[in-house]
């Protein structure tokens, strides 16, 4: 999920990721100046922006207000469906990146409006668009947010992370290959994004867990892929972190993807 730094740039039009992205493909780092609604139709697109990672499969909402800095990559074969918001309504959601469970009645309106080819200021479009942002303003948020670290030291474990979620490593391990001691890596975890580097490891687990279910893997596969010892131990991460047992959760994205696959 990490790479080059690139200066972002401003877009006046998304149309470019409006078309499927193949597994990989990256999104290179820009802004708006309207809010922007992210939904994966099929796959899962991870949003990153400065201060932190969200995954979002294919029953998930991503929020990016307006003039937020953000980059992304896919996973899987993934068809984004954008919806612009104007800034008077985007006031009226969370002033700092977001995902959102997204209920039927959301999915419905949010899809009709990216799909339907009546006038996008015409009634219906904004009685729709008032709909999405009503629901949004009332469901869920994901509580998965990653925060990522501007501390060089840091960075260097996290980069080794992201790279390899599965890695055994202990914090020791990590500090020998980037140059930096435990004691001043835990330090900086606890102070610069208040938790320790087990519970940072295992909420970058669990993101890529997002991903893997929605592709389809079990959870056994998934917990042995992603570095738990035992499924047991992995099903009681993901529950805590998540609201629901993987099982469930990969069902219900499963049931989403059709949804939206049918639209």
């Amino acid at each position: 999920m990490t790479g080059p730094v690139q200066e972002p740039v401003f877009w006046t039009d998304d149309s470019s990721v409006c078309e499927p992205l193949p597994h990989g493909a990256d999104i290179a780092p820009h802004f708006h100046d309207f809010g922007q609604l992210r939904y994966a139709a099929s796959g899962a697109l991870v949003t990153v922006t400065q201060v932190g990672t969200w995954v979002a499969p294919a029953n998930r909402i991503t929020w990016m207000p307006p003039f937020q800095v953000h980059s992304g990559r896919s996973y899987g074969a993934t068809d984004v469906r954008l919806l612009h918001i104007p800034a008077a309504l985007a006031e009226r959601l969370p002033a700092e990146p977001s995902v959102f469970a997204a209920s039927a009645l959301l999915r419905e309106a949010y899809l009709a409006l990216v799909t339907d080819q009546d006038p996008a200021d015409g009634p219906r479009a904004r009685l729709l668009l008032q709909v999405v942002v009503t629901e949004l303003a009332r469901a869920p948020q994901e509580a998965l947010r990653l925060p990522e670290p501007a501390d060089t030291r840091l960075k260097a474990v996290t980069d080794l992370l992201h790279a390899d979620p599965a890695s055994p490593a202990t914090l020791a391990e990590l500090g020998h290959r980037t140059g930096s001691s435990e004691r001043t890596l835990s330090r900086l975890f606890s102070g610069e994004l208040s938790m320790s580097f087990h519970q940072w490891r295992t909420l970058l687990r669990v993101q890529r867990a997002l991903i893997e279910l929605c592709e389809g893997t079990s959870v056994t596969d998934t917990a042995i892929r992603l570095g738990w010892a035992n499924p047991s131990s992995f099903i009681e991460a993901f529950t805590d972190l998540v609201g629901q047992t993987p099982g469930r959760y990969r069902s219900m994205a499963h049931a989403a993807r059709d949804v939206a696959g049918n639209r």
